[in-house]
């Protein structure tokens, strides 16, 4: 008798056909399910009177000294103390956690006893923090500094991740057939990868981590002022460079909307009312998610030619959208100068330099005389700003917040708020963006930025290889 007709041979073989389409089927879908209500949510464009542009920078004076400019967390914490009716702050990384001490701001401590003064002082005000459960480890452990803000009457809300598509699809196919239904509690036995100082967490944890999926977002909203940055309230992240804007009036009120659609999936409750007032003022605002920050995006990208000028200020460059859509800008003959982290540290870990460092490579391949690149002089600390500047003389256009410009950030996986500015070029928001950018790029009295040669010669093949095969299968961190 032939083997291949014996039933028992073939068994083993068509349980694996059938594991192999219930996970080619469960990649499928969970890569391009319908996104849940709400999400890649396109705000009304408002009329406001101000934008104020708020920057971290950390940087080497002309002396060698390392030298702290850090105005986000300061603002935030004020509005913090003019709050009356509500608070709404979501927030990636929210933690005390880091490798190794090197004097970090204590942030996250600090805004959660200014929100608990605030909410004492005032017990009708309303305060929910929405954050990611990265904070927990995906559940190996407790937050102290959330538990605290709970057992203050403030309503702790962690993201449902599972209802968002899957950006890692070979691996979370398998995550999801095979392992989920383990859950992730228990005693915590593995060094938790996140930081030296933070609990242990458990292999299922672990194993969740990889799933390389967040609520990336950092908004702040009271009943009068809004804030969209790029910075994490984070005491790791403490000294990265980041940017922020700072408006008010009726975005408020997108804002909590597109927090609401989180909310929803999210363990229910219902955010405060904001009461509409009348638009007025010259600069525009809106605020974008997820993937419609990639529409505008490659909108403005599109519309942009010859006497135009683009700055982007990013910490990760790998979108090929917006890689093709600069290329052909800087073809019509668009000016292109684009400060990058060099992806080489990232809390006190030595990172590979991607994909900054391979994607530069490619653009500066392209040989386009309008385009520069240049990188950011970071030590310990990233350039963690993500924010693109379209200067068109007469008018100009700003887009800033969290998202950076990759797959995972811009194509409705990662939770992201952006938000949008036009105004004219002698408008006070312009000026200091304006100013912001060329002070680090010429760097001005001090050493903000090195020549692209400088970082040049980083790049191995082995590194370019890698970089590839996480473009082809989409396992990537960035």
């Amino acid at each position: 008798m032939r083997i291949g007709k014996n039933p028992a041979n073939r068994k083993p073989l068509l349980i694996l056909i059938i594991l192999a389409i219930i996970l080619g089927i469960t990649a499928v879908y969970q890569t391009n399910k319908e996104l849940p209500e709400g999400l890649s949510y396109e705000g009304e464009v408002h009329h406001v009177k101000d934008v104020r542009f708020l920057s971290d920078l950390t940087y080497k004076g002309m002396d060698g000294e390392k030298k702290y400019e850090h105005e986000i967390f300061d603002t935030i914490i004020k509005r913090i103390e003019e709050a009356e009716e509500f608070i709404v702050l979501d927030m990636f990384l929210f933690n005390g956690y880091y490798k190794e001490d090197m004097g970090y701001p204590e942030i996250s401590e600090s805004i959660s006893d200014k929100l608990i003064a605030q909410k004492k002082k005032n017990k009708d005000l309303k305060v929910v923090f929405i954050t990611d459960e990265i904070n927990l480890t995906y559940g190996s452990h407790k937050s102290g500094v959330l538990k605290k803000l709970r057992e203050n009457d403030i309503k702790v809300v962690f993201t449902n991740l599972d209802p968002l598509r899957d950006s890692n699809p070979i691996y979370t196919a398998f995550w999801r057939v095979f392992l989920q239904w383990f859950g992730q509690s228990g005693e915590g036995w593995i060094p938790n990868p996140m930081a030296k100082n933070a609990p242990d967490v458990t292999l299922r944890s672990y194993l969740e981590l990889l799933n390389l999926k967040a609520n990336h977002r950092k908004v702040f909203v009271t009943e009068k002022t809004a804030i969209v940055a790029s910075a994490n309230p984070h005491d790791a992240s403490g000294f990265h460079s980041n940017i922020a804007f700072e408006t008010s009036g009726n975005i408020i009120g997108d804002i909590l909307e597109s927090e609401q659609a989180v909310i929803n999936f999210s363990g229910g409750g219902d955010l405060p009312d904001y009461k509409p007032v009348k638009d007025k003022g010259d600069i525009k605002v809106q605020i974008l998610t997820e993937g419609k920050i990639l529409k505008h995006l490659l909108n403005e990208l599109k519309n942009t030619g010859k006497g135009d000028h683009i700055w982007i200020g990013m910490f990760y460059l790998a979108e090929r959208k917006v890689i093709d859509e600069m290329d052909k800008a800087a073809d019509r003959g668009a000016k292109i100068n684009i400060i990058l982290d060099p992806n080489t540290n990232a809390f006190g870990n030595q990172k590979s330099g991607l994909p900054n460092i391979p994607v530069s490579e490619e653009i500066m391949e392209f040989g386009s005389e309008n385009i520069k690149i240049k990188w950011y002089n970071a030590g310990q600390e990233q350039y963690h700003t993500k924010m693109i500047y379209f200067n068109r003389g007469n008018n100009s256009v700003i887009l800033g917040g969290s998202a950076n410009f990759t797959r995972r950030n811009l194509d409705d996986l990662n939770l992201e708020t952006n938000i949008k500015v036009t105004a004219d070029s002698d408008s006070q928001v312009i000026k200091d963006v304006d100013q912001y950018f060329n002070r680090i790029w010429n760097n001005e009295r001090a050493k903000y930025t090195l020549d692209y040669e400088e970082n040049k010669d980083k790049m191995t093949p082995f590194k370019y290889i890698i970089y590839w095969i996480q473009r082809i299968l989409w396992f990537t961190s960035y």
